[in-house]
């Protein structure tokens, strides 16, 4: 029976952790009606500004049709509207309420804290080990 690489166990781990950090980071949010596609379209739209539902379904890899049905959930729960853009009157953008906004922080919000207190449990070694960690982690999805 052949052993598997070193790289590929860390590739194996470094998966499954970082998809269960995910998963359970995800369950941090402010309102526990929304699906994690709204609120992941909540946060493209309060990070990157308004935005065509067009452009929303390609950052979010999703049809147009899906996209409409996610907007419409989100309309009707008060956290976006739809209005005309001002350069161009044929172009629908899509652009946060105040509740939209408030939302995505208290999101953001919640999901740092529930960090913070798995944080603070560490030893001062563990926590230079994630911060250098999360350095190389980034550097490789921004690549």
């Amino acid at each position: 029976m052949a052993h598997e690489s070193p790289a590929r166990t860390l590739s194996t781990e470094l998966r499954a952790a970082t998809m269960r950090l995910a998963r359970r980071l995800r369950r941090e949010k402010a309102d526990d009606e929304l699906s994690d596609g709204q609120a992941g379209v909540l946060a493209v739209v309060l990070r990157d500004g308004p935005m065509t539902p067009v452009a929303l379904s390609a950052l979010e890899h999703v049809t147009p049709p899906s996209m409409n049905r996610t907007l419409n959930a989100l309309e009707n729960a008060g956290y976006v509207v739809r209005v005309r853009s001002d350069d161009d009157r044929r172009l629908v953008l899509v652009t946060l309420t105040d509740a939209g906004r408030q939302v995505v922080l208290e999101t953001r919000r919640r999901r740092d804290a529930w960090l913070d207190r798995r944080l603070a449990s560490l030893s001062a070694e563990e926590l230079d080990l994630l911060d250098r960690a999360a350095v190389v982690i980034r550097r490789m999805v921004d690549e």
